[in-house]
């Protein structure tokens, strides 16, 4: 039998992408890509990391290796919630993103909950200091933390992502939520819009907080008050948007002085609220522009078509893959650090000057 080979005809080298990346001098997301993506990564540091490869005996079989060296190659993604999202899907768009970056860095991803109670907390913590995973991505939420254990006290190399934690010591991938609303309520303003209608996600929550303070500072820079914009919603999270964007719809009809300007903190908000609107008999955009945030794929066939700002969730979690990677291999400095990578507007026909 050859002597490189175990019974499962695996090859036996205990050697993980971390060594070949210090092996060769390249952080061990550089490695990652030269395997996966050769087109990605210069001629002379792809040599590097072929001939460290070569001397380490390194394969990409990361979950035999992972068991004979006594590593885990698992990554755990603790969710906000429920998987559900609507139509927006942003969590599932992200799940896809970092699924496709870990297996190109050998590793498999486990989800760890779907709902956030103090079972599943306790679950996730067992997980963590037991040593069962190798590395953490937490999605826009709040780290566990039940019966004086905290996941940030585990030991495990964390990130988060669409929720700014660099604050609490966490490196954290997010998208410029309160720059994206501020620019697009600037455009409506210089449309011509004075009045607002905000639906909003729970109150207090990272993304509500800034995604309003651009609202709120478009109307500054423009000489407007707070008293331009009416606030709807604040009570449910985000995972109930389509109830959100129905409540605003009847919160809209008793204002006496009637927004001309919609702003909803993601489609599934502002989907229902379109719906239920033109029942009433007023038009998108001739009586009202609607605008929203997520940026999912359904926007386009809504009707009228809707403008949305899309999240670069599959660019977010790639990124995010990479910093945790990095920090599992020690192949670089990591220290805090606040990745921002910026959303884009999509202007589609919901949005138009007022009337008058």
């Amino acid at each position: 039998m050859n002597k490189n080979k175990d019974v499962a005809g695996e090859e036996s080298s205990g050697a993980l992408m971390a060594d070949v990346a210090r092996l060769a001098g390249v952080a061990i997301s550089t490695v990652s890509r030269a395997l996966a993506n050769p087109g990605r990564v210069n001629e002379k540091t792809r040599a590097k990391i072929n001939a460290a490869a070569r001397q380490l005996g390194y394969t990409p079989n990361a979950m035999a290796r992972g068991l004979r060296v006594g590593k885990s190659n698992i990554i755990m993604i603790i969710l906000p919630g429920s998987l559900y999202y609507g139509a927006s899907q942003v969590i599932p768009q992200v799940l896809q993103s970092i699924n496709k970056s870990l297996i190109q860095g050998g590793y498999n991803l486990m989800i760890a909950n779907l709902d956030r109670d103090e079972v599943s907390e306790r679950h996730i913590l067992d997980l963590a200091f037991g040593g069962s995973v190798r590395g953490a991505i937490i999605l826009s939420s709040k780290l566990p933390e039940v019966d004086g254990r905290s996941l940030a006290n585990s030991g495990l190399p964390i990130v988060s992502m669409l929720l700014d934690m660099s604050d609490a010591g966490l490196q954290s991938v997010v998208t410029n939520d309160r720059e994206a609303v501020r620019d697009v309520t600037a455009e409506l303003i210089r449309l011509g819009h004075r009045r607002f209608f905000y639906l909003a996600g729970p109150e207090g929550n990272y993304h509500d907080v800034e995604r309003y303070g651009g609202v709120l500072e478009a109307l500054e820079a423009a000489g407007l008050s707070e008293d331009s914009v009416h606030r709807s919603g604040g009570h449910l999270d985000y995972q109930h948007g389509f109830d959100i964007g129905v409540q605003a719809a009847d919160d809209f009809a008793e204002l006496t002085e009637k927004p001309t300007a919609v702003i909803a903190t993601s489609d599934d908000m502002a989907i229902s609220f379109v719906s239920r609107i033109q029942r009433t008999g007023l038009s998108i955009p001739g009586d009202l522009s609607v605008v929203s945030f997520d940026g999912s794929p359904v926007c386009e066939f809504c009707s009228p078509p809707l403008s949305t700002i899309k999240q670069p969730v599959e660019e977010m979690g790639r990124a995010a893959v990479d910093l945790l990677l990095d920090a599992i291999g020690q192949t670089q400095n990591t220290a805090t650090v606040r990745t921002v990578i910026r959303s884009s507007l999509i202007l589609r026909e919901s949005i138009a000057a007022p009337k008058n």
